[in-house]
């Protein structure tokens, strides 16, 4: 046990610290990133405001990053219910498939969409990150929705539907109040994933970049280093809280229903 809890902490540093010497070096008074630090300063973090083309790629990576998690989290509504309530021919094979983008390398996804666009003759832009975005964070959603529909009694919305409501008035009423934990949770977890992606982004972007590839477009300018660390340091802050409000609201509609917590999205 002894050693088991040496790896677990050496994993986490090694898997931690490059990340943790963000915000060390955004406040750093030096444009090198090195050791020893030169001084305090907000410099970085004001020079964050003057940037246009900053913020029109946040608009934009704002903008698909809100459209892919809508989207993803009503296709994952759609395929949750329809694995936890109904049996149809070929459901496993349907929903291993419908979750195989998980297991498979992003840029393997990304050459085959832009390839199949181009053999389209369809124009890259803002719609075809959407696209790409929402069929990696429609597993999520569906992973987190499962859950949910799962602690479920059936029987409510069958009780809904003996006393004269419609199967989409008993889900509307009954059952969608029920899982909107699971929802907002899903809606996060699938913002916070479309907008820190990178390399469905870096294919299949038009003229208007999102904010992961405008960052690695700025990496090849050394003078840049220390503002793009600043930017860093507030998207890790805003991954963390986002991630922190899903793992909160998830856990809060487990208690309401009474499931045990498994201690985690997946």
């Amino acid at each position: 046990m002894k050693g088991l809890r040496l790896y677990a902490i050496f994993y986490l540093l090694f898997l931690y610290a490059p990340i943790a010497l963000l915000p060390v070096f955004a406040f750093n008074n030096g444009t090198v990133i090195a050791f020893p630090l030169r001084g305090f300063t907000l410099e970085w973090f004001r020079e964050l405001m003057t940037i246009p083309a900053l913020h029109a790629a946040v608009l934009n990576s704002l903008a698909i990053a809100v459209s892919s998690a809508v989207i993803a989290t009503c296709l994952g509504i759609c395929a949750a219910r329809a694995g936890t309530r109904f049996a149809f021919p070929g459901k496993k094979g349907i929903l291993g498939l419908i979750m195989l983008p998980l297991v498979l390398p992003e840029i393997i996804v990304a050459v085959s969409l832009l390839v199949v666009l181009l053999q389209l003759g369809l124009p890259l832009g803002s719609w075809t990150v959407v696209l790409g975005h929402v069929l990696m964070c429609t597993p999520f959603s569906i992973a987190i929705l499962n859950s949910a529909f799962q602690s479920l009694d059936v029987s409510l919305e069958e009780a809904a539907i003996d006393l004269g409501e419609s199967r989409w008035s008993s889900f509307r009423l009954i059952t969608l109040p029920l899982v909107m934990p699971g929802i907002v949770s899903s809606l996060l977890i699938a913002f916070t994933i479309s907008l820190d992606e990178f390399i469905i982004a870096f294919f299949l972007t038009g003229t208007n970049p999102t904010l992961p590839v405008y960052i690695w477009g700025q990496l090849r300018f050394p003078q840049k280093i220390p503002v793009i660390m600043a930017l860093g340091t507030l998207l890790v802050l805003t991954s963390v809280i986002l991630l922190t409000v899903a793992e909160y609201v998830r856990r809060r509609g487990a208690a309401r229903t009474g499931k045990a917590d498994a201690g985690g999205f997946l």
